[in-house]
């Protein structure tokens, strides 16, 4: 079982103009690192700051042909590994895992929780809801099916009130940065399979450039230290979103850096 390689580069509700690039110059790395082939999908189309739902409907033949690829994916009996520009691309990736791993646990390595509705969202962004529609608090239209029970927020540190009931009603699980250990987690986890989802805004800023970076995050080797002691034949799917490229070589090139040390204890040949 090997990782298949699927980019998202059409937009999905990005308000920031670095998202899509990055997540292109983040796939570049990885087949890079891996050897693997990329399937880009979606049209490249300009931030704008809309509402989630007309975001929502410009973002339907993107979100739906992302999860036309995991599937395909999961049917051959690999492991997608999804890079993508916001983590709206979740919207299609999470109820596929849902369907194809009921039982595995979702770990949303995320500063935020993600886990807003169309009724409690202050800021009317299509990302800050996306966990909530897969674990059918809101409809989507592309599906739900995640037990909120087998989801674990690491890193979380900025998540409305509203939003904070919402998750503890739901039965999430929030692992701030100061106790984010491997031990804390492997506890957690147990012996169930695993899909990772990655916000690098969940690192301390700067490390990673982000969109909605917030201070106090996790920093790049205790989250490489998470990854190291995940149970590589039990990540089932991993996705890495919300890199802001700037433009500027140089600081690009070190963002890629980090992220490099960081997911390859999860690309290596004895994950496959």
């Amino acid at each position: 079982m090997t990782f298949e390689l699927i980019v998202s580069q059409g937009r999905i509700a990005d308000r920031t103009s670095g998202a899509i690039p990055g997540a292109a110059l983040t796939a570049g790395l990885l087949t890079s690192l891996t050897g693997l082939e990329r399937l880009d999908i979606g049209q490249i189309l300009p931030a704008k700051n809309d509402h989630w739902s007309t975001a929502l409907l410009e973002a339907g033949t993107t979100l739906t042909a992302l999860q036309e690829a995991i599937t395909r994916t999961i049917g051959r009996g690999n492991r997608p590994l999804m890079v993508a520009n916001t983590c709206s691309a979740s919207l299609a990736s999470l109820p596929i895992a849902a369907r194809a791993h009921p039982d595995a646990v979702i770990l949303w390595i995320d500063a935020h929780g993600d886990f807003n509705t169309p009724f409690t969202t202050e800021s009317g962004y299509l990302g800050g809801m996306a966990l909530a529609a897969a674990c059918g608090m809101w409809d989507s239209g592309h599906q739900s099916g995640i037990d909120p029970k087998n989801t674990i927020v690491i890193g979380g540190r900025d998540i409305d009130t509203a939003e904070a009931d919402l998750m503890n009603d739901a039965g999430l699980r929030i692992i701030p940065p100061s106790t984010a250990t491997p031990e804390t987690i492997l506890s957690e986890i147990g012996d169930r399979d695993i899909w990772v989802h990655v916000d690098w805004d969940v690192l301390e800023p700067h490390n990673v450039p982000a969109a909605y970076a917030i201070a106090d995050g996790l920093l790049p080797e205790q989250l490489r230290n998470i990854f190291s002691a995940l149970p590589r034949h039990r990540v089932v799917g991993l996705e890495l979103a919300e890199f802001e490229a700037s433009g500027n070589w140089t600081e690009d090139e070190a963002a890629l850096r980090v992220i490099a040390d960081i997911v390859s204890p999860l690309l290596s040949e004895r994950s496959q």
